[in-house]
This record gives C-alpha cells, sequence and structure tokens, in this order.
C-alpha cells in the first residue's frame, strides 16, 4: 500500500496549490491546564444547559491528566509535520491551526489570516469520516466565524474549502495497518495467532449515524458506519495478507455522552470486552481508527478504562497506535489539497481511495448530515460563503 501511496501522490512543485493560498488544519481544541477544563467544558456544551457541578465531575478525566489534553500537542506536532513535508516538496504554503471549542480560537485564525491576505483557505478538519459532529459541525463553525468577521466589517472574507474526507485514504490507513502489526507482536505469543481485532471509534446517537453522508446514502448507520467497516475491512484483509492469519474482527464504539434515554451506537467496547471473554476470546487488539491522534478519548477510554476492564478479566489485550504525526499523514494531507487544487483549476485527478467506498465528495451536498436545528454552514453547495 505504501507503493500505492507513492504512485498516486502528485509531486509539490511551486504553484500546484493554486488557486490555495493558506492551508487551515482545524481542530476540536482542548484545555491546557486544570483552570481551564470546566471553561473549556462550557465552550463544548453551550446551550445544552449542563450545570457546571456536573461539568467538574467530567473533567475528572482532564485532571487525571493534569488538566492538560494532549490533543493540542498532538496538533502542534502534526502542525510541524505538514511544514515539513510542505516545505521537502517545494509547496510555498502557509500552515495555520485553529479551534472549535479552544485557543487558537477559529475566529481569532481566520480574522488573523485575513489580516495577512489569505482569500482562498483549504480546510482540513482533524475529524476523518462522515457524521454532522465529525464534518457539519465544523461547517457551521467556519460560517459563524466568517459571519463574526463580516460584523467586524472586514471588507474581503476569505472562501474557504473544506477537504474530503480521508477515512480511506492509503495516508492514513496504512499507518494504523502497521499500529496493527506492532501491537499484534506485544501479545504473548501463545495467544497471538488466536486474538480478535477490536475497532473502536466514538460513538453518536443513532440517529446522526442514520443520516450521516449524502442524502441518498440515508439509512441504518449511514456513511458513518459504512465508512467505518470499510476502512476496518481493509485493515484486516492488509493484516491477513502480512501474517498469514485471518483474525476475526468487530467494530464497537466508546465515549457515549448525553442523556441515556437518546439511542447511541452500540456496542460499547467495555461491554464488549466481558462478552469476548465469555466467549473464551484468548486477547484483543483495540485499534482506534475513528481517532486521528491519541487524545483524550483514546488516552482516558481506552487506556485506562477498556485496560483496567480487561485486566479485571484477566484478558491480554493491547491498544494499537493512531496515527497522528506520522508522516505519511502528512503526506496525505498535501496529496489531499493538490487534488482538490486541479479540481478547482478544472483539472482531471486521480484521487486515492481504498477499499470499496471510492474516494469522497468534495462538496457536501444539501441534507448531508444534517443539523438538529437548521443553520448555515459553510464550504458546502449551501454555504452563504460561496
Amino acid at each position: 500500500m505504501s507503493d500505492q501511496l507513492r504512485a498516486c501522490a502528485p509531486r509539490a512543485a511551486e504553484g500546484l496549490a493554486a488557486p490555495y493560498d493558506a492551508l487551515l488544519l482545524l481542530s476540536f481544541g482542548g484545555p491546557e491546564g486544570p483552570d481551564d477544563v470546566v471553561p473549556f467544558l462550557e465552550n463544548v456544551t453551550r446551550g445544552r444547559g449542563i450545570p457546571r457541578e456536573r461539568l467538574k465531575e467530567v473533567g475528572q478525566h482532564y485532571f487525571g491528566f493534569g488538566g492538560v489534553s494532549p490533543i493540542n500537542g498532538q496538533n502542534r506536532a502534526l502542525l510541524d509535520a505538514l511544514r515539513k513535508d510542505f516545505a521537502e516538496h517545494g509547496l510555498d504554503l502557509p500552515v495555520y491551526w485553529g479551534n472549535r471549542n479552544w485557543a487558537p480560537y477559529l475566529t481569532d485564525v481566520l480574522r488573523e489570516m485575513a489580516a495577512d491576505g489569505r482569500r482562498r483557505i483549504a480546510v482540513l478538519a482533524t475529524s476523518a469520516y462522515a457524521s454532522y459532529s465529525g464534518c457539519r459541525q465544523y461547517r457551521e463553525n467556519l460560517a459563524d466565524a466568517l459571519a463574526r468577521l463580516s460584523e467586524e466589517g472586514v471588507e474581503e472574507l476569505p472562501r474557504v474549502d473544506k477537504m474530503r474526507h480521508y477515512f480511506n485514504h492509503p495516508g492514513f490507513v496504512q499507518p494504523m495497518i502497521d499500529g496493527v502489526l506492532a501491537s499484534l507482536a506485544e501479545l504473548p505469543r501463545d495467544v497471538r495467532a488466536g486474538a480478535r481485532l477490536v475497532f473502536t471509534t466514538h460513538s453518536i446517537p443513532t440517529a446522526s449515524a442514520d443520516t450521516s453522508g449524502p442524502v441518498e446514502g440515508h439509512g441504518e448507520g449511514g456513511a458513518y458506519v459504512r465508512q467505518h467497516l470499510d476502512v476496518a475491512t481493509v485493515i484486516a484483509d492488509a493484516v491477513r495478507a502480512e501474517t498469514g492469519t485471518e483474525l476475526p474482527w468487530d467494530l464497537v464504539y466508546q465515549s457515549r455522552s448525553g442523556a441515556p434515554h437518546i439511542p447511541w451506537l452500540e456496542p460499547d467496547i467495555c461491554d464488549h470486552l466481558e462478552a469476548l471473554h465469555a466467549e473464551d476470546t484468548p486477547a484483543v487488539v483495540m485499534v482506534p481508527i475513528g481517532f486521528v491522534s491519541d487524545h483524550m478519548e483514546v488516552l482516558y477510554d481506552l487506556d485506562t478504562e477498556a485496560t483496567a476492564k480487561a485486566a479485571e478479566l484477566g484478558l491480554p489485550i493491547a491498544r494499537s497506535a493512531t496515527v497522528g504525526a506520522d508522516p505519511r499523514f502528512a503526506a496525505a494531507v498535501r496529496d489531499l489539497l493538490l487534488e482538490r487544487a486541479a479540481a478547482e483549476r478544472g483539472e482531471p485527478v486521480e484521487r486515492c481511495a481504498l477499499g470499496l467506498l471510492g474516494p469522497s465528495h468534495d462538496l457536501c451536498a444539501a441534507g448531508c448530515c444534517p443539523a438538529r436545528a437548521p443553520r448555515p454552514a459553510a464550504a458546502g453547495v449551501d454555504s452563504p460563503y460561496a
């Protein structure tokens, strides 16, 4: 697959990024110290009426790690990897970073970019799959930020184009394959051949999953579940090809939040580990395919809670690495950028994608991952900021 990545990734050269004059890394954000935790959670849950005392309880996950979310440090590492990759391939394009819920805030960064004269911005969201929270909500935040700049009197608003979902790009998938192989090697030799791969992703309400992706694909699980199943199949097939052993696998969910009466995707990872133990599964490799980096959901829900559950059960377990700032992922971002730039120039492009679903769309259609309540969203066919 690394050969496929090399074959389909175009070589960067001066001018190939046109019409784009900047890349924006857009992420969720996280607290940088204990005093930030509750204000950060208030940002995340604004409008939901969650009491401050409840937020303090939720914040214990962060306080257990010194009140610091790992996501900001991981984004800084990814920024360094992107800038290094761009420089090595002759791509003279500035890379900015903004967050939805903590500093550096998206609105502040877009204001800075406008002041720097950036007029056409490609946006990479640190969420690889289709869903309301993983795609449209980012687009809504972009629209909110542009509206704020317009209210402030910014005369020439930059145009923002969110790059396509990259869940099946070789540069995203290959590092995860290597992570699974490394984790298998960590297991005791006598249980390795019987290990089960447990692919994990963030649970979301089933209603949100069912309406994820374009309207024509809505239904049970929608694009969100289909995309994860496709990636899991690719990884499992690659592991079989490398090891000569076909390992059984499942897709499960983690990090559920929200009211208990609302149906969310199941099974939960800890419940699933209990079920596997009851079936005499000899070992498990947890594979967090739904996450770009080792942020709090991975460190707490998998490395802390799920690992503790496995120890309680006496079930040998390993957790494979997320993509993070892997150079292959940085190269994939460059490929996605240059692919989109060529398409915007009206040139034919070859789009890299593994699995059966093919490359995702450039522009989200109307009705794609619909909002809970109608709100403007940028970077789609229904964007008020064309």
